[in-house]
């Protein structure tokens, strides 16, 4: 059985866990000791040690026959110095691993303003946040250059489940774009990139990048209103470009600034991926169903 190291054990690594203990003997790098009896309890060997924290990493070096990193970059400058911490402790092996699957963000193709996007598209990231994604995704296709590591890298665009819908914004009544100002958004279900993780660790191509979206050719309002009808709460007021830039927030703005409709080809045909939810509506179906079953189970 190969042995996989997990990077990032946040809600999509525990997601594709299962999936994963199948085919490995899975490793988890964990920041604080004290997850690591709920990992160990799910069947993965918990490791203590922090991307911030070069000296915390020795263990890594030679551990893994493959590598699933989902850890975010640091939250300032414009290099991802965990990455860079991450493949310095790899490199120090005897032997490195086969392959390393990295998500990224769609973020790095920055404004596109609506156009269709495949991988092909030059990144112009826009945010810090996606200056940062793009950095580690240079670091690590250098890194398979240099190795024969075959790095594939995941551009996911929001993630969504039943656990991560805009309830509480569309409780507080937070404005969207009237719709001759708004943005092309496009998303992926948490469990969808969580297969998507697990097809690329088999499937995906040396140094190739792929779009890990569904189907949806959305813009942002048009997401809000169909999450908001599901669960019978008011559609968010819609507010021209210009009040927007007056009334919202320097985050919530950041989000409305880049359009893109992204093209999923390569995640279909080369990783051969058979999306659970292919369409926002598919999948806020299935939580509105979800919700209800909990539901049901607590008055019962």
């Amino acid at each position: 059985m190969q042995k996989l190291l997990i990077v990032g054990c946040g809600d999509v690594a525990w997601r594709a866990l299962p999936r994963l203990l199948r085919r490995h003997r899975v490793f988890a790098l964990l920041r604080e000791a004290g997850d690591c009896a709920r990992w160990r309890a799910a069947g993965a060997v918990p490791l203590v040690g922090d991307l911030d924290d070069p000296a915390s990493l020795d263990r890594l070096a030679g551990l893994a026959d493959r590598v699933l990193h989902l850890a975010p970059p640091p939250d300032r400058g414009d290099r991802d110095t965990r990455t860079r911490h991450l493949l310095a402790a790899l490199g120090r092996g005897k032997s490195l691993p086969q392959r390393l699957i990295y998500i990224s963000t769609s973020g790095i193709y920055g404004d596109c303003g609506g156009a269709v996007v495949d991988e092909t598209r030059t990144p112009h990231p826009e945010s810090a946040r996606a200056v940062r994604r793009l950095d580690a995704e240079r670091a690590l296709r250098a890194f398979g250059r240099e190795t024969g590591v075959a790095v594939g890298i995941l551009r996911a665009p929001g993630i969504y489940a039943a656990d991560r819908l805009p309830l509480a914004r569309l409780t507080k009544g937070t404005p969207a774009l009237a719709a001759a100002d708004d943005v092309f958004t496009n998303h992926i279900h948490a469990d969808d990139l969580a297969a998507a993780c697990c097809a690329a660790l088999v499937r995906a191509r040396p140094n190739r990048a792929y779009n890990a979206c569904d189907d949806s050719q959305l813009k942002m309002g048009e997401y809000f209103d169909r999450v908001a009808d599901a669960f019978g709460l008011p559609r968010p007021p819609r507010l021209a470009r210009a009040e927007a830039e007056r009334t919202l927030t320097p985050l919530q703005l950041s989000f409305m600034r880049e359009s893109r409709q992204l093209t999923n080809r390569r995640l279909r045909e080369e990783l051969r991926l058979a999306l659970a939810h292919p369409t926002v509506d598919a999948g806020i179906a299935a939580a509105r169903q979800e919700q209800q079953e909990r539901k049901s189970a607590c008055s019962s």
